[in-house]
């Protein structure tokens, strides 16, 4: 999967804009047919509007799981903090193949990460890992039990 491209700004939307988000927030897998006659467009226009917020990076369409539900034992956020320069420690966490989040932050943390594994064995390595960065001072771990909720329906401004 590729990332996203990074944000250097918020990106103006128009309404039609908007509410193409909204319905794919409510079902990622509806058809641009059915888009559009939500929304009043042709699904060839909803199909050219949606690529384009797609390569301006605006969204992503993706499946969302549970990762303990698909057998990785260990589902975990884990806080950093830093001494130096943010956004090199932050591409460096980043490239970890089983940290999927990446955030800079204000408050207690600097960073906050979101790691996924398959054993409580390669968390230990991969903590190790993120303690070597140059630059992390240190980390608190927080595991995860069960998901309890996790929604991406918050819609447009």
């Amino acid at each position: 999967m590729t990332e996203p491209p990074r944000r250097r700004g918020s990106v103006q939307l128009d309404e039609t804009a908007k509410r193409i988000i909204e319905q794919l927030q409510q079902d990622g897998r509806r058809s641009y047919a059915a888009i559009g006659k939500a929304i009043g467009l042709s699904e060839a226009a909803v199909r050219q509007r949606v690529q384009k917020l797609l390569d301006a990076g605006v969204m992503q369409i993706v499946g969302v799981t549970d990762p303990l539900m698909l057998g990785f034992s260990r589902q975990m956020m884990i806080g950093v903090r830093c001494d130096g320069d943010l956004e090199r420690i932050a591409d460096e966490l980043a490239a970890v193949e089983e940290i999927d989040y990446v955030v800079i932050t204000a408050g207690s943390f600097d960073i906050l990460l979101e790691l996924v594994c398959e054993s409580d064995e390669r968390v230990l390595e991969i903590l190790s890992r993120i303690r070597t960065v140059p630059g992390v001072v240190s980390t608190e771990s927080f595991v995860y039990l069960k998901l309890h909720k996790q929604t991406y329906s918050w819609g447009t401004r």
